[in-house]
C-alpha cells in the first residue's frame, strides 16, 4: 500500500477499450472485463515489483468494462488487480481481493511465481475444500504485469508468404534447441535471441525447412506438484498470458527481442507458426490456484458444470475449459490472435486441442462461432491455421472436420507410417491413402493435400532415433510410475531395447530412420519435422518429456556426431528433391484422372512386376513392397506465382520386408524404348546418395532389380536425347551408346 502522506494517484475516467493497459504517448490507461465483479482495484508495484505502492479503484464501469486512466504511469509500470465480489463456488463465483490477478490482457509479464497457499482462493487443507475462503495475501509470490511501449522499427521486414504447398514446418522448442550450442553465447541460448542466431538461421536454412513452428512461448506457469519434485511445465501448456512471452525465453525484460527474431527469421524467408493453447488455463481444476481468470470472472471466462457450478467441464484433461461461447472469451482469444499478426507479426498458428475451440452447446461445430470468427477476420484469415483436431470431450476426434482454409495434424498418417515401416501386414492401402495427402479425409468441401499436416515424430511422443531404439516407453524421469504417455506407439527397437553397441542393429535403425523421413518429404501434403530429428536425437525412450527442461529434452548439438551429421545431409537431400519437384508437392489431390500427352495418369501404383497395380492385389496383406508412378506431365499445373509447375516423371519405390523384393521398373508408357531411370534417392545411403545397387543409372529392360529389404528408392525417368553431356560419361556416370 501507499506510505503515509505519499501524494495520492490521479485517476480518470478513461475508456472501456482497448481492453488491457494502453500506454497512449501521455498515460495509460486500464480496462478490464468482469460481469460479476462488484469492485476492481489497480494495484501499482515498485520498480522490482517486490511492494505494493498504490491501490487505485477503477472509478468506471461501461458494458462490464471496470476502467481508469492515469495520466502519470509510464512504460514500465508494474501492475495487477484485486477484484472484489462474491465467494460462492456453488454458483460459479470465486471472487477473493486478497489475490493478486494478472491482467488477461498483459503485454508483458515480470518475475517469477513463487509457489506458496497464498495462491489459492480457499484455504487448502481446510474440511471443506475450495468453499472455505482464503484471506492470505498472494502479491509478494506473484508476477506482476508491465505497461509496455508497443513502438518497434520493422525497416524492411517482409512476410515470406510461403505458399502452403512449399511449406516444410520445423517443431521446435525456443529454450531447449538453443540451450547447448556453444557457437552461442551463454546470454542467447535458450532464448528468443539464440533462435534467430546467425548459427540457428545457418542451420534452418542449410536444412531446407520454410516455416518454425514453436512450442507455447505464451506466457505460462509451472504446476505447483512439478516443481515440489524438482520438475517444469517445459512445454508450456499452462498459459497465464495470452499476449504476453514468455519471460523465460528473454535475455531482458522488452517484448521487442521477440519483434526482432521475427524480422531476422522473415530476412532469412522463415515464418514463424505459434503453438497456442486457448482451450485451457494454468489454473486447474477446483482446486487449482487463482492467479487471473478465475478471480477476475470465473462464471464467464471456463465453461462450468451446468448442474453444479463448483465443478469444471474439462474436455482438455487439465481440469479446466476455457468458455468461448462467451462473447467477451471470445473476444479475447481474438484479440490476442490479431496482436501476435498485426503487431508481433507471426505467420500462422498451430491451435492445441482445437476442438474444444469450435464446441457449442451441442458439442464440437464446423459452424461454432470461434470458427466463423476467424473466417471472416480479414487479419487471420490470411494466416496460416493448423488445428489439433481432437480434444478428450465427448465426440472429440475430428480429423479431416475442421473447415475449409484450416490444416490439421494428421495422426493416421504418423500411425500408419510407423505400422508400414515396423512391419505390419495389411498396410498398403492405408499408406497409399496417406502417401497421396489423405484424400480420405481431407478431399471435400475443396480442401487441398496441404489441409494434411503429414508428421511421424512430434514433441509428443518418441523422437525419431527412439522409434527405432524403443518398443516401450520409458518415462520413469516424470515420477509418475511410467504411467503417463501413450502405450500405442507403432514403435520398433530391432533386437535391443535401447542404446547397443551392435553394429548391424546401430545399421538398421539409422536406415529406419531415413525410411521415415524419406516418406514424410515424398509425400503428398505438409510435412512436420520434429526439431532435433535431423541429429538423430534422443530422449532416452520417454515419449513424454512435458517435465523435463534438462538433457533429456534439449537437443545435444555436441554429441550427434558422424552419424548426426549424415542424417542431417539425408534430410538436406529430401527437402532439396522436394523443392526441386513440384510433382511432390501437388496443390491438387491425384485421382489418376488427369494424363499427359502420352496417355499416362497423373497417379498410377506399380507392383514389384512392373505393372500397373490391379484392385484385388491390394487384398494381399502380406504384401509390403509398392510403388508410387507420379506424373509431372499431366494436368495443368500452376505455382503460386502463375508461372507452370510441370515437371518429369517420378517412381517411389518403398519395401518394408527385410527380405529383398525383386522390383522391375516399368516403361513410360508401357512399350517405350531407350528409356532410363535415374536414381535420385536410396535410404540404403546414410546420405541418400545412389549405392552399388541399384546404382545412378538403371535402363529400362524388364528385368527385376533387386530392391534390398526396408529400403526406399526414388527414380526420375529419363529420355537419352534429354540427357545433357555430363550425364553422358565421366566420373561416377556412364557412356551411352
Amino acid at each position: 500500500m501507499r506510505t503515509t502522506g505519499a501524494a495520492r494517484t490521479i485517476v480518470w475516467p478513461g475508456r472501456p477499450n482497448p481492453l488491457g493497459a494502453t500506454w497512449d504517448g501521455f498515460g495509460v490507461n486500464f480496462a478490464l472485463f468482469s460481469a460479476h465483479a462488484e469492485k476492481v482495484e489497480l494495484c501499482l508495484f515498485d520498480s522490482d515489483g517486490t511492494r505494493e505502492i498504490e491501490r487505485v479503484t477503477l472509478p468506471e464501469c461501461t458494458d462490464d468494462v471496470w476502467h481508469g486512466y492515469l495520466p502519470e504511469a509510464r512504460p514500465g509500470t508494474l501492475y495487477g488487480y484485486r477484484v472484489h465480489g462474491p465467494y460462492d463456488p456453488g454458483r460459479g463465483h470465486r471472487f477473493n481481493p486478497n489475490k493478486l490477478l494478472l491482467d488477461p490482457y498483459a503485454k508483458a509479464l515480470e518475475g517469477p511465481m513463487r509457489w506458496s497457499d497464498a495462491h489459492f482462493g480457499y484455504r487448502v487443507g481446510s474440511a471443506k475444500e475450495d468453499l472455505s475462503l482464503d484471506r492470505r495475501d498472494n502479491a509478494r509470490g506473484m508476477p506482476k504485469c508491465r505497461v509496455i511501449d508497443p513502438a518497434f522499427t520493422w525497416g524492411g521486414e517482409r512476410r515470406p508468404n510461403v505458399p502452403w504447398t512449399d511449406t516444410i514446418i520445423y517443431e521446435a522448442h525456443v529454450r531447449g534447441h538453443t540451450l547447448t550450442r556453444q557457437d552461442l553465447s551463454p546470454t542467447l541460448r535458450g532464448t528468443f535471441s539464440g533462435l534467430a542466431s546467425q548459427p540457428m538461421i545457418d542451420h534452418l536454412k542449410g536444412l531446407g525447412v520454410t516455416a518454425v513452428e514453436l512450442l507455447p512461448v505464451q506466457a505460462f506457469t509451472d504446476d505447483r506438484h512439478l516443481v515440489e519434485r524438482s520438475l517444469h511445465n517445459y512445454w508450456g501448456y499452462a498459459t497465464i498470458g495470452f499476449f504476453a512471452p514468455e519471460p523465460r525465453y528473454m535475455t531482458g525484460r522488452s517484448t521487442r527481442e521477440f519483434k526482432s527474431m521475427v524480422a531476422r527469421l522473415h530476412d532469412a524467408g522463415i515464418e514463424v507458426i505459434l503453438d497456442v493453447v486457448y482451450n485451457h488455463t494454468g489454473e486447474g481444476n477446483h482446486l487449482g490456484p487463482t492467479l487471473s481468470f478465475r478471480g477476475i470472472d470465473n462464471a464467464s471466462y471456463y465453461l462450468l458444470q451446468p448442474q453444479d457450478k463448483r465443478f469444471y467441464q474439462d474436455h482438455t484433461g487439465t481440469g479446466n475449459t476455457l468458455n468461448l461461447a462467451h462473447p467477451r472469451v471470445l473476444q479475447m482469444v481474438m484479440d490476442s490472435l490479431r496482436y501476435w499478426v498485426g503487431e508481433m507479426h507471426v505467420d500462422g498458428f498451430r491451435f492445441d486441442l482445437a476442438t474444444s475451440l469450435a464446441r457449442e452447446a451441442h458439442g464440437y461445430d464446423p459452424g461454432s462461432g470461434f470458427l466463423d470468427a476467424v473466417r471472416q477476420d480479414p487479419l487471420l484469415s490470411s494466416v496460416k491455421l493448423i488445428a489439433e483436431p481432437w480434444d478428450i470431450g465427448p465426440g472429440g476426434y475430428r480429423v479431416g472436420q475442421f473447415p475449409s482454409g484450416w490444416s490439421e495434424w494428421n495422426d493416421r498418417y504418423r500411425d500408419t507410417v510407423r505400422r508400414y515401416w515396423r512391419g505390419d501386414e495389411g498396410m498398403l492401402p492405408e499408406l497409399a491413402a496417406r502417401l497421396t495427402g489423405s484424400a480420405d479425409l481431407f478431399d471435400h468441401d475443396r480442401r487441398r493435400p496441404w489441409s494434411s499436416i503429414n508428421f511421424v515424430t512430434s514433441h509428443d511422443g518418441f523422437t525419431l532415433a527412439d522409434l527405432v531404439a524403443y518398443e516401450v516407453k520409458h518415462n520413469e524421469a516424470n515420477q509418475e510410475g511410467n504411467r503417463d504417455g501413450h502405450d500405442a506407439n507403432f514403435s520398433s527397437n530391432y533386437g535391443v531395447e535401447g542404446p547397443t553397441d551392435d553394429p548391424a542393429i546401430q545399421e538398421l535403425r539409422r536406415r529406419q530412420s531415413r525410411n521415415l523421413m524419406a516418406t514424410l518429404l515424398l509425400s503428398q501434403g505438409t510435412p512436420m519435422i520434429l526439431a532435433g530429428d535431423e541429429l538423430l536425437r534422443s530422449q532416452g525412450g520417454n515419449n513424454n518429456a512435458y517435465c523435463q527442461d534438462n538433457e533429456v529434452s534439449w537437443t545435444d548439438w555436441e554429441g550427434a556426431g558422424e552419424p548426426g551429421e549424415a542424417m542431417t545431409s539425408f534430410v538436406t537431400r529430401l527437402t532439396s528433391l522436394r523443392r526441386q519437384h513440384p510433382v511432390l508437392r501437388r496443390g491438387r489431390f491425384l485421382h489418376g484422372r488427369e494424363v499427359s500427352a502420352d496417355g499416362v495418369k497423373d497417379i498410377t501404383w506399380i507392383t514389384p512386376q512392373g505393372q500397373e497395380k490391379a484392385p484385388e492385389q491390394w487384398r494381399d496383406g502380406r504384401a509390403r513392397c509398392l510403388g508410387l508412378l507420379l506424373n509431372g506431365r499431366a494436368g495443368t499445373h500452376l505455382s503460386h506465382d502463375g508461372t507452370p509447375a510441370h515437371d518429369e516423371v517420378l517412381l517411389l519405390i518403398i519395401n518394408a520386408d527385410h527380405e529383398t523384393v525383386p522390383f522391375i521398373l516399368p516403361a513410360v508408357p508401357v512399350g517405350s524404348e531407350g528409356q532410363e531411370w535415374k536414381c535420385l534417392l536410396d535410404t540404403g545411403s546414410p546420405t541418400g546418395a545412389p549405392t552399388e545397387q541399384p546404382g545412378e543409372w538403371q535402363p529400362v529392360t524388364g528385368q527385376p532389380l533387386p530392391l534390398p529389404g526396408r529400403t526406399t528408392w526414388l527414380f526420375q525417368l529419363t529420355e537419352p536425347a534429354a540427357q545433357p553431356d555430363t550425364m553422358l560419361s565421366g566420373p561416377g556416370g556412364r557412356a551411352h551408346g
